[in-house]
């Protein structure tokens, strides 16, 4: 069993010294969704920078059922943030696509996510920030984020975390009960995660960490999700010509 209180000082100095090499006078910039994870790692960066450098950004798609939630965290933390209904910005995309492009349901259920990092650099770029990635070991496993979209970022303080080891996380920054265990749902196609994946974050979780899970058809789903997936969590292929060096 890991010691999360070590977990967290480690994390918040690890922030710390990114920002020293990466930016000393920068601000971190990240996009509130009212979820756990945004609200971790709000909260880590408001403990290693100060509440004064750390900006969050509300970016609903027109009416946003839970935006309740990311008001009352940038209010539990005190931080500065600004809010953009992307709304607009996304049927502006969808209706501008070719009318006779296939475009996939998968295509249109990542859109916003793409818009929103685009919002995020566009307000970090103006406020001489560096975009806080919120992903989490979990969802990165079997790949549940959306590349160029919530996968992006400028560094990304729970990546090496599971869904339980980031809740634990958020106990100890004093974070409200109610955004620590918030049910997580994608903020896509309005379902839970759990219902999404087929398996519980719990059954991932001891997956990840020990390598034991009890069904055997949930272990090849998982197994599967991950080996398809992996192409996301490495840098970009790029060819080399191995060209003389003198050439």
């Amino acid at each position: 069993m890991c010691d999360m209180m070590q977990v967290k000082t480690d994390c918040i100095n690890w922030i710390r010294q990114f920002f020293a090499e990466n930016g000393p006078d920068c601000n971190a910039v990240i996009g509130i969704s009212g979820g756990k994870d945004s609200s971790v790692a709000a909260a880590l960066c408001v403990e290693a920078l100060g509440k004064e450098r750390v900006i969050g950004v509300l970016m609903p798609c027109g009416e946003q059922h839970d935006i309740d939630c990311a008001f009352q965290l940038v209010n539990h933390l005190g931080i500065r943030h600004y809010v953009v209904n992307i709304k607009a910005a996304v049927d502006g995309l969808k209706e501008s696509l070719p009318a006779d492009l296939p475009v996939s349901v998968q295509t249109v259920t990542n859109i916003p996510p793409r818009v929103r990092m685009t919002t995020l650099y566009a307000v970090s770029q103006s406020v001489n920030g560096r975009v806080v990635n919120t992903c989490n070991l979990s969802e990165d496993w079997v790949g549940y984020s959306t590349r160029y979209g919530d996968a992006a970022g400028d560094f990304s303080p729970l990546s090496k975390l599971t869904v339980q080891e980031v809740k634990e996380l958020g106990r100890l920054c004093g974070l409200p009960t109610d955004l620590v265990d918030k049910v997580p749902i994608d903020g896509l196609c309005g379902k839970t995660d759990e219902e999404n994946l087929g398996f519980t974050y719990a059954e991932l979780d001891r997956y990840i960490r020990t390598g034991e899970i009890d069904d055997q058809d949930k272990k090849a789903v998982i197994d599967r999700k991950h080996r398809l997936n992996l192409f996301k969590l490495q840098l970009m292929p790029a060819f080399d010509p191995k060209l003389p060096e003198n050439a």
